[in-house]
């Protein structure tokens, strides 16, 4: 976030119409960061950062103000790890996920592991409550797992890697399939490729497009018939860009307000 903001991140919050925003890998504690991004005017900001100094944090800007704040999702081993942040608004819950990103055979991809065994059980815990309460979810956020071959530029080069391991993208698909959840990018759009929203800082990546689709919102079935549109608002080039990854942003044939 101290990298964005120097990159135009506050004028873009400013000038956003958005009702709510998600942010994920912060990597600052409020302290290091300027007022208009820590409580901007008309926003109601929540921060949760990693008790590790410079590591991972989330992130959600509302403007209006929410009934309920959680941080973590019961897991101890998770909970001040700046992974994820909820937030119940009226008759919505939008939840600011960073997933561990991994590192095949090594105890990053251990702790990957177990961070998807607790969460998905949680998920189901979710959705199951808040349709009992009439109403939806999101969960916005780097799920780290690129789903499926149209979900990355090079697809077969990387089968062995983290972020696009059979057992990954096994687990993706019981999010949907037995969390009841929706990818909606996909809904909109099932045959891809992409869009993109992460390009590694290596190479060409960028310039190429040779990215992978990490960034997703997951919602319940009746908040992803109303999705309207996903853009994924990438930088014009490389150097105008605020991180490695892109912001996505989607709009909701829904009233908060109502």
């Amino acid at each position: 976030m101290r990298a964005a903001v120097k990159k135009g991140f506050v004028e873009w919050l400013a000038a956003s119409g958005a009702d709510v925003i998600a942010c994920q890998e912060v990597r600052a504690e409020t302290s290091q960061l300027p007022q208009d991004v820590v409580a901007p005017a008309g926003w109601h900001a929540h921060h949760a950062p990693c008790a590790t100094k410079g590591r991972n944090g989330v992130s959600v800007y509302s403007r209006i103000e929410p009934v309920e704040v959680r941080v973590g999702f019961g897991e101890p081993e998770f909970e001040d790890s700046g992974r994820y942040l909820e937030v119940h608004l009226p008759g919505l819950v939008v939840a600011s996920l960073y997933l561990p990103s991994g590192e095949a055979g090594t105890e990053r991809q251990t702790e990957k592991e177990r961070f998807m065994a607790a969460f998905l059980p949680y998920l189901r815990e979710l959705r199951a409550k808040t349709e009992a309460a009439g109403a939806e979810v999101i969960v916005a956020g780097d799920w780290n797992i690129a789903h499926a071959e149209i979900d990355l530029k090079n697809w077969k080069s990387n089968r062995k890697n983290s972020g696009f391991l059979p057992e990954e993208r096994a687990w993706l698909s019981r999010v949907y399939d037995e969390g009841g959840y929706v990818d909606v990018q996909r809904r909109l759009d099932p045959a891809g490729p992409g869009p993109y929203t992460w390009w590694s800082y290596r190479g060409k990546a960028f310039d190429n497009d040779s990215g992978w689709r990490i960034d997703l919102q997951v919602t319940t079935p009746g908040l992803a018939q109303r999705c309207t549109s996903v853009v994924v608002e990438r930088a014009p080039s490389y150097e105008l860009r605020w991180s490695d990854h892109a912001p996505v942003t989607a709009t909701y044939d829904y009233d908060l307000r109502a």
